[in-house]
């Protein structure tokens, strides 16, 4: 979803949600908890919490089926 939405340069999605083992929305079987690193020119010119409404958005079926917890860094190219 992620890339067809931004066309990333960089992405990675890491589950953690073993890290969350007995707090407030963990299930058996994980997928509840996820970071999402993303670099793409879609976030140029974007502020933080445009480009997380942005990230948001394009996984709304995903955080609507059950995920908890989404901890986003969207970067443009070139930025830190």
């Amino acid at each position: 979803m992620l890339t067809s939405a931004f066309a990333p340069t960089a992405l990675e999605v890491i589950d953690e949600s073993e890290q969350h083992h007995g707090h407030a929305g963990w299930r058996e079987g994980g997928e509840t908890h996820f970071r999402v690193k993303i670099v793409s020119e879609a976030f140029t010119g974007k502020n933080r919490v445009d480009r997380h409404r942005m990230v948001n958005t394009a996984l709304a079926d995903e955080l609507n089926a059950g995920v908890h917890a989404l901890a986003v860094s969207a970067k443009a190219p070139g930025e830190a």
